[in-house]
């Protein structure tokens, strides 16, 4: 009996991940949609990062459909079919690559580095104090695995870990916050903010200007920061920029964004205390990507219960 085809559908060069199908799930075919009318298998997985919404409505619909990422919202908003199944990336690598960057950012903000390229550029050897890791507050929104697995990273190194989630999480070894109720107390504990939220209806446009007024303000540490490494559409672009230009926000790293690749206009470019990096935060191996939805596809195919399935309702 046939097995069911690989169709892959992504934004980028696709032969390497065709390479890694065909290895990794030997006697399948393994599919580029350069097109989304183009012929397809009556049986057929689909292995997207954006894809075109007239392909999620074509027949025959997918068997499952895998999001290339751990980010779900792409699909989502060009409305897949009801009942098919979804799953996301949620792999060690991928969150170990997260880890990395929040931790990395943190002590950079903690070290205040967006100061030194304009000192660099005077010749002037400035210096001041700063706080210590212990004495700054690191608020995680989203308390999913790669949330979890940050304040670990964070907290080893010394920082106050918090977190909020939109219900309640129990038995972590910080303290955490839940629902609107708690939001407000939860900002204003918080030096740091680091949003890895999903893309929801309910997180699209919640980090704005009236969000931003409530972190803390101290004198150890100053003015707050935001480290924007979950999806593009939590922030008010708008009203982050001006924060960042009137010194409300003394400084932000922002690696998703409502349009990518960034629009050359966008006032972040030009910003000084502003890092953008160009949604690399956790791109995962390749290797690691393809194997997870392997996996996921055997999972299916046997009858057992997904590893990383998406429930709709939430969006996530």
């Amino acid at each position: 009996m046939t097995k069911p085809a690989i169709a892959v559908s992504i934004t980028w060069n696709a032969e390497p991940w065709l390479r890694r199908f065909r290895a990794m799930a030997p006697g399948r075919e393994v599919i580029e949609v350069t097109s989304p009318d183009m012929p397809l298998p009556e049986q057929y997985y689909l292995f997207a990062w954006k894809p075109p919404r007239a392909l999620m409505h074509r027949t025959p619909s997918p068997l499952m459909i895998c999001s290339a990422g751990a980010g779900v919202d792409h699909i989502f908003l060009n409305d897949p079919p009801r009942g098919i199944p979804i799953t996301r990336i949620v792999d060690p690598d991928l969150t170990g690559r997260m880890v990395e960057y929040v931790v990395l950012h943190a002590l950079m903000h903690l070290r205040r580095m967006t100061d030194w390229p304009a000192h660099n550029a005077e010749r002037a050897w400035k210096t001041a104090p700063f706080a210590a890791a212990r004495e700054v507050t690191i608020g995680i929104m989203g308390m999913g695995e790669m949330g979890q697995a940050a304040a670990a990273g964070l907290m080893a190194i010394g920082f106050d870990v918090i977190g909020w989630s939109r219900t309640a999480r129990s038995g972590l070894p910080f303290r955490t916050y839940a629902g609107d109720t708690q939001r407000d107390a939860f900002l204003g504990a918080t030096d740091i903010l680091v949003n890895l939220l999903p893309s929801t209806p309910d997180t699209r446009g919640l980090i704005d200007a009236t969000l931003l007024r409530k972190l803390r303000q101290t004198e150890v540490f100053g003015a707050p920061v935001l480290i924007n490494a979950g999806r593009g559409d939590a922030c008010n672009e708008a009203d982050v920029a001006i924060a960042l230009a009137d010194g409300s926000l003394r400084a932000a790293s922002l690696d998703v964004f409502v349009t990518e690749p960034l629009p050359a206009a966008s006032p972040f470019w030009s910003l000084p205390n502003c890092i953008v990096t160009p949604h690399n935060a956790a791109d995962s191996h390749p290797d690691a990507v393809v194997a997870a939805v392997v996996e996921e596809i055997r999972r299916f195919e046997a009858g057992e219960t997904l590893k990383n399935p998406v429930d709709p309702t939430r969006g996530y």
